[in-house]
């Protein structure tokens, strides 16, 4: 399966995203920890489960083909086709007129807003981790860590949910942080 396959994402620990031949990706994970809750809920399954909610919610993510363990390398994985387009990083590192960013901007706004008001508090949200589309629209990957509340979020928790943002440099411009934190895209 993974004979020549590309190495996106590794670590000291070994590989850990790789795109294979057919364009698929294989997202590995480990157990960071010997007792913790990935060895009852992997973190291959809560990326599955992630994936099949948000896609309910109407949100673009990735296509989950399957989740398997790998006992010989002590890992589990997820094996899916990724989401076309570009990372929201890319496209601001391409460079954008003051009119795209500005619907760039009003776009993420409304999709936290969305997130926030279904539940999901995403803590890894970061521009790197939203993907425009062709067609436009913004979706999601890199969602394993998420967790989805079956109630809307309150301002502590939205707030919250944002530091992540917060840290990266020139990545809180592209979020009205107000609107997101009073669950009010305006």
């Amino acid at each position: 399966m993974c004979e020549g396959a590309e190495v996106l994402e590794a670590d000291p620990h070994g590989d850990k995203v790789l795109r294979l031949a057919d364009g698929s990706i294989l997202k590995l994970f480990r157990r960071k920890r010997l007792l913790s809750s990935a060895l009852l809920y992997p973190y291959a399954r809560r990326f599955q489960h992630n994936a099949l909610a948000l896609a309910r919610m109407g949100i673009p993510v990735p296509t989950v083909l399957s989740v398997m363990r790998i006992p010989e390398m002590a890992r589990d994985c997820v094996h899916y086709r990724p989401l076309p387009g570009d990372t929201m990083r890319q496209v601001v590192a391409r460079g954008v007129s003051p009119e795209r960013r500005q619907e760039l901007r009003r776009a993420l706004t409304r999709l936290i807003i969305r997130l926030h008001d279904h539940g999901v508090y995403f803590r890894s949200l970061h521009i790197g981790n939203v993907i425009v589309t062709p067609e436009g629209q913004l979706g999601l990957i890199d969602f394993s860590d998420m967790r989805i509340y079956p109630w809307s979020l309150g301002k502590y928790l939205r707030k919250r949910n944002m530091q992540r943002m917060y840290k990266v440099a020139g990545e809180p411009d592209w979020v009205d942080m107000d609107a997101v934190i009073a669950g009010d895209a305006g």
